[in-house]
């Protein structure tokens, strides 16, 4: 059982408490922008696994059938606490490596590039991790785990790990020992050369402390927070392709086929000698580091945040219905919900063409609702047509009223 979609609107609670937290404290670890981009890749992740989660599963499942050296009973206490416990293993050992090789730190960067660390970040995931993932886990079904029991220990560990996205809880004394908490997280997240690829259980910070990769956060060295190739915009498409566009160009560049080919399974930031010479990039100095941002009017924040509230409810029906939705459906659901994330990207950058994208989503919001019935995205309904009227209208004044600033790229 998939415990996380029950968990969304307490995750949206604690959001907001944290946010509260923020301004009683007089802190700002909330940034409009940077928490609405994770959160539209934790939607956009969560929209694309509608269409993807059967890679995991049902490779698991066939691994399960004919690899498995033993049959647990999923009703076993023990078989759940084993589960638990070795999910977490295997869960360490893809973490690390999504760290240390190329291909793996392409799909896993999405989660570590805000330079804010918060409870959105928690929900900042990557929309590609399902392509190898599914690999590191395998030993469970292996080893006879049932997959209902597999599901859920796997939600069970992604939901532990919401709470460890928070500066507001310092060190927890003997806690720190045995299990990830906000202080040994944040000094996973860090860019610091002290802090970089460490600490990388998702429950259990012991296999950190046996396999060599713990460091605990040093209050003399306080944590910046993000990548050491900034991502430098908002938009959550880019972030889910921006290192794969650099291997890719790297790829392209290099002279030797087989600089071509093994620069993918590579160490993280290893790129053939002749692109190094030939290409080379700036060396990263956190002595100089600033936070990415675009400064943007109060109009436009508003207008945009209302924007993404909606592409978050629209996010909501896909969870709650989407395994029902025939395949058209879903590929139709995530092209509206990719296209308009990209778009409220493009004004939260404030680009120079970002009023013209914005009316051109608010306009292509027609065909979307006379095709959503014709491939079962939802009932063919008056109600429908009410709704987009209601929704461009209110949208169109909202844009009027900020139709002066979205003319110009502020950086």
């Amino acid at each position: 059982m998939d415990f996380v979609p029950y968990a969304v609107p307490f995750f949206i609670a604690l959001i907001v408490v944290e946010l509260l937290a923020d301004r009683w404290r007089g802190e700002r670890n909330y940034r409009v922008a940077d928490a609405i981009n994770s959160l539209s890749t934790g939607v956009l992740s969560t929209t694309t696994g509608l269409l993807t989660k059967g890679v995991g599963i049902l490779t698991y499942a066939f691994a399960l059938k004919h690899l498995a050296v033993i049959d647990l009973p999923a009703h076993s206490v023990l078989t759940w606490g084993f589960a638990f416990v070795f999910y977490d293993f295997c869960y360490y050992w893809l973490h690390r490596m999504g760290h240390e090789r190329n291909i793996l730190w392409a799909a896993h960067s999405v989660h570590h590039q805000s330079e804010d660390y918060n409870l959105s970040t928690a929900l900042r995931q990557t929309s590609t991790g399902f392509l190898l993932s599914w690999i590191f886990y395998l030993p469970l079904a292996v080893l006879g785990v049932p997959l209902v029991v597999f599901i859920s220990v796997a939600s069970l560990n992604l939901l532990y790990q919401f709470w460890v996205h928070t500066r507001h809880v310092p060190k927890l004394g003997w806690y720190e020992w045995f299990f990830v908490t906000p202080s040994n997280h944040r000094a996973h997240h860090a860019q610091n050369a002290l802090y970089m690829d460490r600490n990388y259980g998702g429950v259990f910070i012991i296999w950190d402390r046996l396999f060599g990769t713990f460091q605990e956060e040093d209050d003399n060295e306080p944590v910046i927070f993000g990548v050491t190739t900034p991502l430098a915009s908002w938009n959550p498409l880019w972030a889910n392709l921006q290192f794969y566009a650099q291997l890719w160009s790297d790829a392209r560049r290099a002279e030797c086929w087989w600089d071509k080919l093994r620069i993918w399974f590579m160490r993280t930031g290893w790129r053939p000698a002749d692109v190094k010479a030939k290409y080379p990039m700036a060396r990263h100095d956190l002595s100089q580091f600033r936070k990415f941002d675009v400064p943007l009017d109060v109009r436009q924040q508003v207008y945009i945040a209302l924007q993404f509230a909606a592409y978050v409810g629209f996010g909501s029906y896909l969870m709650n219905f989407g395994e029902g939705l025939p395949t058209a459906a879903l590929i139709l659901g995530w092209s509206a919900m990719a296209l308009g994330l990209f778009t409220l990207g493009v004004a939260l950058e404030n680009r120079p063409w970002a009023l013209k994208a914005e009316l051109s989503r608010l306009v292509l919001n027609v065909p979307l609702v006379w095709l959503a019935p014709l491939v079962g995205l939802w009932p063919a309904s008056n109600l429908g047509w009410l709704g987009l009227l209601s929704y461009s209208l209110l949208s169109v004044i909202g844009l009027y009223c900020c139709r002066s600033r979205f003319t110009r790229l502020v950086s």
